[in-house]
C-alpha cells in the first residue's frame, strides 16, 4: 500500500552455476519484475530471439552506443561485448518495476558505481568445480576450448564473490530459487526504499 522506490537486483555466478536458470523462476513466479536484455556482439545460438534474450548487435554499432554512452555498464567475455541498454531500465524504473540482472561480477560493479543504494548483488556459487564442469558439459552449447576458458574463468570470477551483498550456493535449484526470492522480498520492504513511508506516518500522527 506504499509507495517505494524501484531497485536493481543482480544475479552473477560462473557460468553454468545456474544464474540464469533463477533469473527464469523469478520471471515466471513475480509479473512485477522486469527482465534487462542486455546487447551482446556474440552470435545467437539456436532457440534464442532478438529482444527477448539479448539484442544481438555487431561490433560498430556496439561501439557506437558505447561512444553515445548508452550503456549502464558493459565487459568483454570471452571475445565478445556485452551490455546494459540505459533507456529500458530508466524506463522500467519510472514506471515502478523492479529490474533483474544476469551480469558477471564486472557489470555488477560497473552497475554499482552508477547507481548505488538502487543495486542489491547476489553471488550464486556452484557446488564444485567438477559439478560446474559437468553441468557446462550437459548444456552441450559450446565446444570443449569455449568449456575449458569458461572453466579458466570460473575460479577468478568466484574470487569477486566478496563484492556482494549476499552469497548462495546453488546445490539444487529449487532451494536456491527459495533464497533469492526471499532476498528480494526483503530488500523490497528496507525503509529506506519505502517512498511513500513519511506521507504515512505524517497522516496517521494527523488521525492522532
Amino acid at each position: 500500500m506504499l509507495k517505494r522506490r524501484g531497485l536493481l537486483f543482480v544475479l552473477s555466478s560462473p557460468s553454468g552455476a545456474g544464474k540464469s536458470t533463477i533469473a527464469r523462476m523469478l520471471l515466471a513466479s513475480d509479473p512485477t519484475l522486469a527482465m534487462s536484455v542486455s546487447a551482446t556482439t556474440r552470435p545467437m545460438r539456436p532457440g534464442e530471439v532478438d529482444g527477448r534474450d539479448y539484442h544481438f548487435v555487431d561490433l560498430d554499432r556496439f561501439r557506437t552506443m558505447v561512444a553515445d554512452g548508452d550503456f549502464l555498464e558493459w565487459a568483454h567475455v570471452f571475445g565478445h561485448r556485452y551490455g546494459t541498454p540505459k533507456a529500458p531500465v530508466d524506463a522500467a524504473l519510472a514506471s515502478g518495476r523492479d529490474v533483474l540482472f544476469d551480469i558477471d561480477w564486472q557489470g555488477a560493479q560497473q552497475l554499482f558505481q552508477q547507481a548505488g543504494g538502487d543495486v542489491v548483488r547476489t553471488f550464486i556459487f556452484p557446488p564444485s568445480l567438477t559439478e560446474l564442469e559437468r553441468r557446462l558439459r550437459h548444456r552441450g552449447t559450446d565446444p570443449d576450448a569455449v568449456i575449458e576458458a569458461r572453466m579458466a574463468r570460473a575460479a577468478a570470477e568466484i574470487s569477486h564473490w566478496d563484492g556482494y551483498d549476499y552469497v548462495l550456493v546453488n546445490e539444487d535449484a529449487d532451494a536456491c530459487f527459495r533464497s533469492v526470492k526471499t532476498i528480494l522480498d526483503a530488500e523490497r520492504l528496507k525503509r529506506s526504499r519505502q517512498t511513500g513511508l513519511i506521507g504515512f506516518v505524517r497522516s496517521l500522527t494527523r488521525a492522532a
